[in-house]
């Protein structure tokens, strides 16, 4: 496990270029997203909440976030129109992001049991409900994008 202030360095240092390709690869692998809003609210309580965490929190917080999107992406996706070349880069480059955020982590610390829930209720009310159709993917990619776009914030505020 590297020390926190090691961790903070690679976020400032690296976090961002690979958060700008994910999301730029998030947009490339399909069309427009979607502008139909999912059933299940975006958890903004929880980003403004770990706003005024502590570093070590907010590490936890980018890393649980980060690993729950890349088990969303793990399910059903025969029926989405992505480019492929696009999609594997795109998930590649989370794992590594997810890789990097790890090490800063001690194994022992729990996830936030609230995000876990929130992305079990996208998982069950839009993938599973909609029949992992295309249209369920397009959400997820809009949903995605968002969580990412916030995270980016929130790692540009620990340094």
């Amino acid at each position: 496990m590297q020390s926190v202030c090691h961790c903070c360095d690679w976020i400032r240092h690296h976090y961002g270029h690979l958060s700008s390709e994910y999301l730029s690869l998030l947009d490339q692998m399909g069309g427009d997203i979607t502008k139909q809003d999912a059933p299940v609210f975006f958890p903004t309580s929880l980003y403004r909440h770990i706003d005024d965490g502590e570093v070590e929190d907010k590490v936890r917080f980018l890393k649980e976030t980060i690993y729950q999107i890349t088990k969303l992406f793990d399910g059903n996706m025969k029926s989405v129109t992505w480019d492929k070349k696009n999609l594997d880069d795109f998930l590649n480059i989370l794992e590594r992001q997810l890789e990097n955020l790890n090490s800063c982590l001690s194994p022992a610390m729990k996830p936030e049991r609230r995000l876990k829930r929130y992305f079990k209720k996208l998982n069950k009310n839009v993938l599973r409900k909609m029949n992992y159709s295309a249209q369920a993917w397009e959400l997820i990619r809009k949903e995605t994008k968002r969580h990412l776009q916030r995270l980016d914030i929130l790692a540009a505020q620990m340094y």
